[in-house]
């Protein structure tokens, strides 16, 4: 993928960002290109390395979205209860960072909490997760963000004011 200066892309983790900048670093005489990303108040260095795929990617387009965002009123998977394998199922689902991975986190981890509580790691997962989420729907579909994130409460069943 060759991204450019200017270029809006989602993060894996961090979500929806703005590519401000591409350099040139050398490390072990080895020269590598990065991407300066600005996400929020965040500014992170992508190397555009093997692993770029798996990092950084264009934003979602809207009729893709929209079919990702289907995935939350979808049954959703059993978690298991021990919290290491849970961890380890959820890291795994959203490595890729896609919108698909974001709902089916979130709807499985919504379904999880009806019947159990969550682990202080499934709570940062989910916040980090509705925030990617959030951040990229709203930029897709041109909306506020809080406008996002009351379409998201009600996807996932939550009572919005």
């Amino acid at each position: 993928m060759d991204f450019k200066k200017g270029d809006t892309v989602v993060h894996c983790t961090y979500g929806l960002g703005k590519i401000m900048d591409i350099e040139e670093r050398t490390f072990f005489d080895k020269v590598t290109v990065y991407y300066m990303v600005q996400v929020s108040d965040l500014t992170i260095w992508v190397p555009a390395d093997e692993n770029l795929k798996s990092r950084l990617r264009f934003p979602t387009s809207p009729a893709g979205f929209k079919k990702s965002l289907s995935i939350l009123s979808t049954p959703a998977e059993k978690l298991p209860d021990d919290y290491r394998q849970r961890n380890t199922q959820l890291s795994e689902m959203v490595k890729d960072g896609s919108a698909e991975s974001l709902c089916r986190v979130l709807r499985d981890l919504t379904a999880y909490r009806h019947a159990r509580s969550w682990s202080e790691h499934d709570n940062a997962l989910m916040r980090r997760t509705q925030k990617a989420l959030v951040g990229e729907w709203s930029f897709i579909l041109s909306i506020t963000p809080h406008e996002a994130e009351v379409q998201l409460n009600r996807s996932l069943g939550h009572k919005t004011d």
